[in-house]
């Protein structure tokens, strides 16, 4: 006779299973890397070079290297509770960096590689680094701004180090691979990551070590569903939050193997094809952007035995480039929401159906709902605000603090909810569906209009690539729908065209959210993690027009 728990759907018996338990200490590089350090021969990582290197590493590898590392910063007088800016490329030392400062207590505040020396200064003096780790490539941007620098110390170089700076390696590989961590509250500060700063200057997020170390558990062990032997592959910057997701706490923490490719320059779609055939792949996360350049390539030509699983993350995937991934792979892309605050909060988790266009459904641990300004839960089918219930605990995987920020803190909650910023509805049966960013909605007429929706029809067509949707300042609607155009290979940019566009936006989406005005771009301003900057388009379009 069939059980009860036979006939609970597989996202049901999730809720009831996955529980998470946040002891008083905790530490991701002793509790989690040294644990797996314990087999010798466990693999950590394989890694591609952009010569073509190729490399195991263990995860005793990781930990001893740390340890060293750890050393080094300890005689440089790093210390429990300070601030160091990490920025390096996807090597296997950005990986013991932060290791080795989770050993001492210290707070890493990983940066990309693609930081200006403005940007070092802001990020440096923001968050009073006492220090900073960069590499050969980058150090000089650190040297032209040093005396701007107002708390830092020492300068740490992975590579060769200019006058002035330290070769963190050299001086790690006179180090023994022993250090002594003390137990560290699970609640004490273990990262802080600056926000992609899609409408403002970018806010420093503070990590504890349970809101990632421990919360992460739901984004690899839940979502990603990964396990000691899958071989997992995020695409991400190491600068970005998603790097910690699905390059860090997330596959480790359940003991998968991470594949990690040092790549440089424009996203190269063939070449990302071919090492996920040749390396065997997995489990792979990517974002929208990689994923809609990929699906125009001739999926034909390549081969995925081992792949097993394929998620996307950082905004809402197409419905058309689902399908097109599904029929060339046999993968159904799980789409995926959370942000730099947060762990995964709404996914399309293993054995759920998953409707095209949707983020899914709340995470275990959470409370995820779309409410009103007044608090009140919206009804299915009515846009409102994503947020996540605070009240009467905080769930473990949410920051603890916008960093020096307890006013912007606190008017980030609304009547015991954490308030995202990011507007969304829920369908009959509890699918979130995404709109976009609160200050992104457009009022046109009266009429408010999510620039994705037309983004997602826009990119439909076979002539676009990319698209960027704002509201234009307009005196009889208030704002109209303009989309900013990349198109595709092949394609010429002519009145006919934009005619065409607008038609088949119409087609596809209500009449009133057409785009009013298309204009072709070669590229679009987008944040230093790859999202598109929708306030830099309107405030060109407001000085176009005179209004700023």
């Amino acid at each position: 006779m069939a059980t009860t728990a036979e006939h609970e759907d597989p996202y049901t018996r999730l809720l009831q299973t996955f529980h998470l338990e946040v002891p008083a200490t905790f530490n991701f590089a002793t509790n989690v890397v040294d644990r797996w350090a314990e087999e010798r021969n466990r693999v950590g990582m394989v890694w591609r070079g952009r010569d073509g290197e190729r490399r195991t590493v263990t995860f005793r590898e990781f930990a001893n290297g740390s340890k060293r590392i750890a050393n080094v910063f300890a005689r440089h007088g790093i210390g429990r509770g300070e601030n160091v800016v990490v920025v390096l490329s996807r090597i296997p030392a950005w990986w013991e960096t932060l290791l080795a400062l989770m050993r001492l207590g210290a707070v890493a505040v990983p940066g990309t590689t693609l930081l200006t020396g403005r940007d070092f200064v802001f990020r440096s003096n923001s968050a009073k680094a006492k220090a900073i780790v960069t590499d050969a490539e980058n150090v000089h941007k650190v040297i032209e701004v040093r005396g701007q620098l107002e708390t830092v110390q020492t300068v740490f170089v992975v590579g060769d180090a200019p006058a002035g700076a330290v070769n963190l390696l050299d001086e790690a590989a006179r180090e023994a691979p022993v250090f002594a961590s003390e137990p560290f509250p699970s609640s004490e500060p273990m990262l802080i990551y600056f926000t992609s700063g899609t409408t403002g200057y970018p806010k420093m997020v503070v990590h504890t070590h349970a809101s990632y170390g421990i919360g992460h558990r739901v984004t690899g062990g839940a979502w990603l569903a990964v396990g000691p032997n899958d071989l997992h592959w995020t695409l991400s910057d190491t600068g970005w939050a998603k790097a910690a997701w699905g390059c860090f706490f997330g596959p480790w923490s359940q003991g998968a193997a991470l594949f990690i490719h040092d790549a440089v320059g424009k996203f190269d779609p063939r070449l990302t094809l071919r090492l996920l055939e040749e390396e065997g792949v997995t489990s792979f996360c990517a974002p929208p952007t990689a994923y809609r350049v990929m699906v125009l390539e001739d999926l034909k030509q390549y081969r995925f035995p081992e792949l097993r699983s394929c998620v996307g993350a950082g905004e809402p995937l197409n419905p058309e480039v689902i399908d097109i991934w599904r029929e060339a792979t046999g993968m159904t892309i799980r789409d995926g929401y959370g942000q730099t605050e947060t762990v995964l909060l709404v996914g399309n988790f293993p054995g759920m159906e998953v409707r095209p266009g949707s983020m899914g459904k709340p995470s275990p641990g959470f409370e995820v709902a779309v409410i009103r300004e007044d608090g009140g839960r919206c009804e299915p089918g009515e846009e409102g605000d994503i947020a996540v219930r605070v009240q009467p605990g905080r769930p473990v995987g949410l920051f603890k603090e916008l960093w020096n920020a307890p006013e912007a803190t606190a008017l980030a909650v609304r009547g015991g909810w954490y308030i995202t910023g990011d507007r969304a509805y829920t369908d009959a049966d509890g699918y979130f569906w995404f709109v976009g960013r609160a200050d992104d909605v457009i009022i046109s007429a009266g009429y408010r209009i999510g620039p994705f929706e037309v983004e997602s029809a826009l990119v439909e067509h076979p002539a676009v690539a990319e698209a960027a949707v704002i509201g234009k300042p307009d005196p009889v609607r208030g704002e109209i729908v303009k989309a900013f155009v990349i198109l595709a290979p092949g394609y010429q940019a002519d009145g006919k065209l934009a005619e065409d566009l607008q038609e088949h936006v119409r087609t596809v989406t209500a009449p009133y959210k057409y785009p009013r005005e298309v204009e072709f771009v070669a590229e679009l301003p987008k944040t230093i993690s790859g999202k598109i900057r929708r306030i830099e388009l309107r405030e060109t379009e407001r000085k176009r027009l005179g209004l700023a």
